[in-house]
């Protein structure tokens, strides 16, 4: 079974968020969406629409095609196994 591209882009957004070490709430303030909404996001849950994704791209001074790549996470964390079993 494919895995859901809406979680694999929450984790690949996790990701770039932790590299610049910001919390969901530095995130949001930088991108000017609501914490909430990224919280979202970040689990999988929300269908994000390409207008928040060129937001999200500018606030971690990313190319927007970097977040369409799949994470570099250890599919041994528990975190992220759990994730990919929703």
């Amino acid at each position: 079974m494919p895995i859901d591209p809406r979680i694999l882009f929450g984790l690949r957004l996790i990701e770039l968020r932790k590299r610049k070490a910001w919390s969901q709430e530095r995130l949001a303030l930088e991108s000017g969406l609501a914490r909430s909404y990224l919280g979202g996001i970040e689990r999988g849950h929300r269908n994000i629409a390409l207008l928040n994704i060129h937001k999200l791209a500018q606030a971690l001074e990313v190319p927007a095609a970097s977040l369409m790549e799949a994470p570099t996470f250890d599919p041994k964390a528990s975190k992220a196994k759990r994730r990919l079993k929703e």
